[in-house]
C-alpha cells in the first residue's frame, strides 16, 4: 500500500474527484480528512470509509475555518502527509458581463481557498516533507468561451503551485499542479444538462458532444483522476515538484487549426 500510515487532507472530499481521491487514498493505507461546504455529502463518504476518515465541514477561504480542520485533522490522526486542493467552480461569464460579486466569487472560490489551504497546511508539511497536490483544469491552460473567472483563476493556480515549490522545496515541501479535463462528475453533469435542454439529448450523448474531438473520445473518470491524486501524493513521484500534470484525454494536444481536415 503507497499510502500506508500516512495522512491525507482532502478538500472538496464529499463528491467528484475528492470523494473518489478519499476512497482510493484510504484503500491504499491512508487516513483522510475530509473538508468542504457541505456537511451532507462529507458525512457520507466518511461513514462509508469508517474510523479512518473524518468530516470537517470548512470554508478553505477562510482562515479561521481553515486553521480548525487542520487542527481536527492533527488532534485526531497525529500528522499530516498530503494535501489535495481540490475546491472551486464558479466563475462563469464573458469579462464585460462579469459583475463585482461575480468576480469576487471566481476568486475567492478557486483561488484563495487553494491559497489559504496550502497557508494553513504547510507548518505540518513542513515538518513531515509532505506533498500538495493542486487540482486546476485544462482550463489553467486554454481558455473556454464565457468563463473568465474560472479561466483566469485556473492560470493561477499554475503560479501558485511554483511559487509554493520554489519556496518550500529546499524544506522538503512538494507541490505539483493536475489539470484536468472533461471528467464525469456531478459538476460537470450539471454543465451537460445545459446541451441537454439546448439539444434535446441524453446526458451521455452529451458527454460525447464535448469530447467528440479529444483524441481518446471520451471523459475521464473521477477514479482516473484519483490515481493521478495517489502517484503525486505518494513517494512515487519523489522528484517532482513544480510540475504541471494534464489529464484530459489529449485534449490540449490537439491542433485546433487541423480540424477542418479530419
Amino acid at each position: 500500500m503507497r499510502l500506508k500510515g500516512k495522512v491525507a487532507l482532502i478538500v472538496g472530499g464529499g463528491t467528484g474527484i475528492g470523494a473518489a481521491t478519499a476512497r482510493r487514498f484510504v484503500a491504499e493505507g491512508a487516513s483522510v480528512v475530509l473538508t468542504g461546504r457541505r456537511p451532507g455529502p462529507l458525512a457520507e463518504v466518511a461513514a462509508d470509509l469508517g474510523e479512518e476518515a473524518l468530516a470537517v465541514p470548512a470554508d478553505m477561504a477562510d482562515g479561521g475555518q481553515a486553521r480548525e480542520a487542520v487542527r481536527a485533522g492533527l488532534e485526531r490522526f497525529g500528522a499530516l502527509d498530503v494535501v489535495i486542493a481540490n475546491a472551486g467552480g464558479h466563475g462563469g461569464g464573458a469579462v464585460a458581463d462579469t459583475g463585482d460579486e461575480d468576480w469576487a466569487l471566481s476568486i475567492e472560490s478557486n483561488l484563495t481557498s487553494c491559497f489559504v489551504t496550502c497557508r494553513e497546511t504547510l507548518p505540518a508539511l513542513v515538518e513531515s516533507k509532505g506533498a500538495i497536490v493542486v487540482v486546476s483544469s485544462i482550463a489553467g491552460l486554454a481558455a473556454g468561451p464565457a468563463v473568465a473567472g474560472y479561466v483566469t483563476t485556473k492560470h493561477a493556480l499554475v503560479g501558485l503551485t511554483r511559487s509554493i515549490a520554489r519556496d518550500y522545496g529546499p524544506q522538503g515541501v512538494r507541490v505539483n499542479c493536475l489539470c484536468p479535463g472533461w471528467v464525469r462528475t456531478p459538476m460537470a453533469d450539471e454543465e451537460m444538462d445545459e446541451l441537454v435542454r439546448r439539444d434535446g439529448i441524453t446526458r451521455d450523448a452529451a458527454y460525447d458532444l464535448v469530447t467528440k474531438d479529444v483524441p481518446l473520445r471520451r471523459p475521464a473518470t473521477a477514479e482516473e483522476i484519483a490515481a493521478i491524486c495517489l502517484f503525486l501524493g505518494s513517494s512515487d513521484s519523489s522528484i517532482m515538484t513544480g510540475s504541471v500534470i494534464v489529464a484530459d484525454g489529449g485534449a490540449t494536444a490537439v491542433d485546433l487549426p487541423t480540424l477542418a481536415f479530419s
